[in-house]
């Protein structure tokens, strides 16, 4: 998908000069930035008013931030680990829980390269699935929300919320080319 591929994303020398604190490649880098990074928070946020608000704070963190970035080539992972680590914290205090959700553990900078385009792929089928469906999923398996709490967030009965998990899966499955039987369930 064109749209998280690497190749769409600034150039080094504006990366450099912005963590030099060039405020005009800040501004510029910060505006080419955040069509990528307010797709990916709505393919993995649960309401389109928390993607809003993770992909304005990951645009926060940019303005702030982008000095400390150690490689340029790494801005990319980085903003969507901001935007990933956003959703979750926004789906932690939607179910106000008391027990804490498993931290998610960022990846290598090697892991990051080898998974990059498999993530890509794997964003881009579930950002193609029907409002509906891409909710349940996402709440479900990766914020990985019990199924009667998701079902009650979104006004589902249960059997309501399954069905279109078990869609959802498939949907997903197909689009990666996965065989069914491969699949946990």
């Amino acid at each position: 998908m064109a749209d998280f591929a690497p190749s769409s994303w600034p150039a080094d020398q504006l990366v450099l000069a912005a963590q030099r604190g060039d405020e005009a490649s800040i501004a510029v880098l910060v505006s080419g930035a955040y069509p990528h990074v307010r797709r990916f928070a709505f393919s993995l946020c649960a309401s389109s008013q928390d993607a809003e608000d993770a992909a304005q704070e990951a645009m926060i963190v940019l303005f702030r931030k982008i000095g400390t970035l150690r490689a340029t080539t790494a801005l990319a992972s980085w903003m969507f680990r901001i935007v990933r680590n956003e959703c979750l914290r926004r789906a932690r205090t939607l179910a106000q829980r008391d027990e804490t959700l498993p931290e998610v553990v960022a990846p290598s900078a090697e892991d990051d390269v080898l998974s990059r385009l498999e993530v890509e792929r794997l964003a881009a089928a579930i950002a193609s699935l029907p409002d509906d469906q891409r909710r349940v999923l996402i709440m479900r398996d990766i914020q990985g929300l019990p199924g009667k709490t998701v079902a009650k967030l979104l006004g589902l009965s249960t059997a309501a919320m399954k069905s279109r998990l078990h869609r959802a899966r498939a949907t997903v499955r197909a689009r990666l080319d996965i065989p069914e039987e491969s699949t946990p369930q």
